[in-house]
């Protein structure tokens, strides 16, 4: 039996911390840490899973910080912004660095509100693991749901870790089987918890067999504990337990590892490192997921969870984008974030792939032009030291690029940038496919980004701060992706589109707040999509001399719905014997479809975007000096004119919900959501726990946290996300008109 003072090694490491800001200030490069010890990992979860609660022990037990923050009391570390201390919540996505046991982790904390799903969407984007919180006592949430589907597409493999162990309604076997059922992954425990009343008392380690017991009488902060190998002889029973979910564990490693498998079948002993191994290499390629147990508020299980961030998930050399290979070993980053600093203006942040980034001048490969870096910012939270250099593998922090935004790629210089893309033009040569451009540079794709759900209007104080407003809104628009910024030309307001009420209410407060703005926000306006149900044809034809120059265009186009077409990308051509259509030159075709763009942006009822309709070309002539704006303009006018003559119909947004209520309000709840059209899915039972699932139309979900807190006492609670789009009825859309143009 053995103590570790954790508070020495704490101790220890802040003032390697203290010594490495030093240096910093006097602007070094970054140290170059061996890649393999690199880990850049996100935490992601349902909302109040506790994210940030976690993430300020993994801070606190490395020496990053002095102190444990705590949410309820506004002094956390992550969630530094105004409006999170005062919410306590987690709004933007903040990122740090620590370091434990000879690893450098990158570690970015993300909001759990779906209003903020965007935040987690870039965080993922540019991560090579992540840490799973799921609160022990509810298993996987809907937001669970949500952010694990994120990561599947960015292929993340997670680690996961049960929080909240002391709850009385925890249950290790209900989570694992939420876990497979839900995320459809095989979980694999990794830890369990020992309970004293309600507290997390010990760890079980299961691949050492040792007992990781807490010393909260000599420190409550988690720090001492002493750890000791299980006996079968003084505690047969733990023992015994313990075993069995190694023996689990071996038996599913089994399946992933060929070492384990013969190991298993020749009876030869398997040891820590062994099951280590398959582990981490059965985590890295997502075929199963590592899961502890423990506590964060309670100060229980974290160092485990740091331990397990290391063993089993990915460095940047494990994980690598397709694209970024055609770089070689030149400057190869991307940009997945801005803010804008009071003092340091745009900062925008990278994450290195591959070369070497300094103060020198460097190439926006999306945007063709050059940008110049005023500083290179090594991030703590909301804490900035300057840096000469920094490396791949790493997350850096830039000032100074203005054009730059969130899904650039950015290199060396435009030379780089060609030479990528010989490299990718050679590669696919190789695989046979030549109907590709040869001077396409590969960038790295950018961030899925959903329409915005609710529009409102916003107006200055006066006139003689519009200025200001306008240019606050374009920090607010290039930090936010999901924020759209738009200016009705009939009426000349500026309409905001957002995610929610909670992120269009948030806008408003940072106006406030950040901007010393008092702004006036219109009411709520649901962001409708329009779409056709019948076909329709029509021919346009412009005729016309301009600087005595000819211009002439004939197009003939149709229309008609289809859901494979949610958004239009590209204009489908119907040969035959009568067109030229064969004879299109590149930009013309391009031309085209800029104008079938313009046209679907506002549709023929309430002039929201046109979404599910393809389009065929059947008729092209066109002009030699006809110009591409000509062939745009009448391209736009024609497929206006056949969305006119086809039946145009509302499509509303339909958000998917989960109330979780008791048996005794669940009478209530059912029949409020029949009065808002929705459509019940099923209702899951545990224990004396309901758990409605439905489908409702965003426009009916305004006022109904209110009501539903009035209607069950404050014992119900619910979570909703997008789901789709779906046609209105006639009477629904009526309704929607008349409120559009102030009827009613």
């Amino acid at each position: 039996m053995m103590y570790r003072r954790n508070c020495l090694h704490k101790l220890t490491c802040f003032f390697k911390h203290f010594k490495r800001l030093k240096s910093s200030s006097t602007k070094t490069g970054l140290k170059d840490e061996p890649m393999q010890n690199i880990r850049n990992i996100g935490i992601m979860a349902h909302i109040n899973a506790g994210k940030t609660t976690t993430s300020e022990r993994m801070l606190f037990y490395s020496g990053f910080t002095r102190h444990i923050g705590n949410v309820d009391d506004g002094d956390t570390v992550m969630d530094y912004m105004e409006q999170e201390r005062n919410r306590g919540m987690t709004i933007s996505s903040a990122a740090i660095t620590l370091h434990w046991k000879k690893h450098k982790i990158n570690l970015i904390d993300t909001p759990g509100h779906v209003d903020f799903t965007v935040e987690v969407e870039r965080s993922l984007r540019v991560l090579d693991g992540a840490v799973t919180i799921i609160d022990a006592s509810a298993g996987v949430e809907a937001q669970t749901l949500t952010v694990w589907s994120q990561a599947n597409r960015y292929k993340v493999p997670s680690i996961v870790f049960l929080n909240k162990m002391d709850k009385p309604k925890a249950d290790v076997e209900k989570c694992l089987k939420s876990i497979q059922d839900k995320l459809k992954i095989k979980p694999l425990l990794v830890n369990f918890p020992i309970l004293d009343g309600n507290r997390v008392t010990d760890i079980i380690d299961i691949i050492k067999m040792q007992k990781i017991t807490y010393d909260f009488e000599r420190s409550s902060e988690g720090q001492m504990f002493r750890i000791e190998d299980l006996d079968s002889k003084s505690d047969p029973e733990l023992w015994e337990i313990a075993s069995k979910f190694r023996n689990n564990l071996i038996g599913s490693l089994s399946d992933y590892c060929e070492n384990i498998a013969d190991r298993v079948i020749t009876d030869s002993a398997i040891t820590a490192e062994d099951i280590d191994l398959a582990l981490r290499n059965a985590t890295i390629s997502r075929h199963i997921v590592p899961v502890l147990c423990g506590s964060s508020l309670k100060n229980a299980g974290v160092q485990p969870l740091i331990d397990a961030v290391t063993h089993y998930l990915p460095s940047p050399l494990e994980k690598t984008m397709d694209l970024v290979q055609f770089y070689e070993t030149d400057l190869c980053a991307y940009a997945f974030k801005i803010i804008h600093d009071k003092h340091r203006g745009p900062l925008t942040f990278l994450r290195l792939y591959s070369g070497v980034m300094n103060l020198g001048e460097i190439y926006n490969a999306n945007k063709n032009i050059r940008e110049k870096p005023s500083r290179l910012i090594q991030v703590y939270s909301n804490e900035y030291h300057d840096v000469n250099t920094a490396t791949a593998g790493n997350i850096i922090c830039v000032a100074g690029l203005k054009k730059t935004q969130t899904g650039d790629t950015l290199t060396a210089s435009k030379a780089t940038a060609e030479m990528a893309a010989k490299n990718l033009h050679h590669h696919r040569k190789l695989q046979g496919l030549t109907e590709h451009d040869p001077d396409e540079i590969p960038v790295l794709g950018g961030i899925n980004i959903h329409p915005p759900v609710f529009l409102c209007s916003v107006e200055s104080e006066s006139p003689s701060v519009q200025r200001k407003l306008d240019l606050a809104l374009e920090c607010l628009k290039r930090e936010d992706p999901s924020l759209t910024v738009q200016v009705d030309e009939e009426t000349g307001q500026t309409i905001l589109g957002g995610m929610g009420e909670l992120h269009l209410d948030i806008i408003r407060q940072r106006l406030l707040t950040e901007y010393k703005l008092d702004v006036y926000m219109g009411p709520l306006q649901v962001a409708y999509r329009e779409t056709c149900e019948g076909e329709s044809s029509w021919e346009e034809t412009m005729d016309t001399v301009i600087n005595n120059v000819k211009q002439h265009v004939v197009l003939g186009m149709s229309i008609h719905f289809s859901l494979q077409e949610k958004e239009f990308k590209h204009v489908k051509l119907v040969q035959s014997r009568e067109n030229t259509l064969e004879k299109l030159h590149r930009n013309q075709l391009k031309a085209i479809e800029i104008g079938i763009k313009s046209a679907f942006s506002s549709g023929p009822i309430l002039n929201f975007p046109v979404i599910d309709v393809e389009v065929e070309l059947y008729k092209a002539e066109i002009e030699r000096s006809t110009t591409e704006a000509m062939i745009t303009a009448c391209s736009s006018q024609c497929v206006h004119k056949a969305l006119k003559e086809a039946k145009a119909v509302l499509l509303e947004p339909m958000m998917k919900m989960e109330v979780t209520v008791d048996e005794d309000n669940l009478h209530a709840v059912m029949a409020d959501l029949g009065k808002r059209r929705s459509h019940i899915e099923n209702v899951d039972s545990e224990e004396d726990i309901k758990l409605v699932h439905a489908i409702t139309p965003l426009s009916e979900t305004l006022g109904f946290s209110t009501v539903l807190r009035s209607n069950t006492h404050g014992m119900a609670n619910f979570t909703m996300e997008f789901s789709h789009y779906e046609k209105m009825s006639e009477i629904e859309q009526q309704k929607a008109v008349d409120k559009a143009l102030g009827i009613f």
